[in-house]
């Protein structure tokens, strides 16, 4: 049984798949379910699934399914079988990457010129042992043709030490710089101005992120942890051939 489990999964592809036209009357009874239910969560989509009588209901970047009844929920993973297309984290990634986009480049610590083959948008600590690997072979990135985009996610949280030193960073005259300095451990002078760094934390949490460095491709997959240069530029081509790139 684990092996066919195995053999469905590898197999698992990531094309587009239509969605059924949604039913006023089906959303209409699920909402007013969850309002009965779940009285402090509002979700921001509700719409039909491919699967016949389930809904896909969306609050920010989280997922769930819920009966056109507005009776059953549960949590998972949805798999279309026929088409070998993984549904909920195809349907994740489109949600992490719609939030991903609210945010203004001007907003990043941006290491890459604009006319990189791929971009990269990576969750950093300061503090973090693979974060600093990570921005250590920034070079080695850039050559491969990967442009690095930092948003800041003080794991230790609003108020640590970390959080004060991606303030700090942001509010340097010369942020590049700052952020070479810290992440290769030296001190830097501390700062405070008006930063996003709250902003990106929350994103964070908010996409229920585990640890960092936390990279997301630009399709909005996201990808856990240090992946060195060359592989991490061989996986940015298989993502852009999967999805039609």
């Amino acid at each position: 049984m684990k092996n066919l489990l195995a053999l469905i999964f590898t197999a698992l592809l990531v094309a587009p798949v239509a969605h059924a036209e949604t039913d006023p009357a089906a959303e209409e009874k699920i909402r007013n379910s969850l309002k009965i239910l779940l009285p402090n969560l509002v979700p921001d989509t509700v719409r039909a699934t491919p699967a016949e009588g389930f809904y896909e209901v969306t609050f920010g970047s989280r997922l769930v399914y819920v009966t056109g009844d507005g009776r059953f929920l549960f949590q998972g993973k949805m798999i279309d079988l026929e088409t070998r297309t993984e549904l909920t984290e195809q349907r994740l990634s489109a949600l992490k990457k719609e939030a991903l986009d609210k945010l203004d480049e001007s907003q990043m610590v941006v290491y890459g010129p604009e006319d990189a083959e791929h971009t990269v948008t990576v969750f950093t600590d300061i503090d973090c042992g693979f974060c600093r690997r990570l921005h250590q072979e920034m070079a080695q990135y850039n050559e491969e043709g990967i442009r690095i985009r930092y948003l800041f996610y003080p794991r230790a949280g609003i108020g640590s030490d970390s959080y004060d030193k991606a303030v700090s960073v942001w509010c340097a005259d010369d942020r590049r710089n700052a952020m070479d300095l810290a992440k290769a451990g030296k001190a830097i002078d501390k700062k405070s101005c008006e930063n996003p760094v709250d902003e990106h934390y929350a994103l964070g949490q908010a996409m229920r992120l585990q640890g960092t460095p936390a990279l997301m491709f630009e399709n909005g997959e996201m990808v856990p942890g240090y992946v060195p240069p060359k592989k991490l530029r061989q996986a940015l081509d298989q993502s852009s051939v999967g999805k039609g790139g």
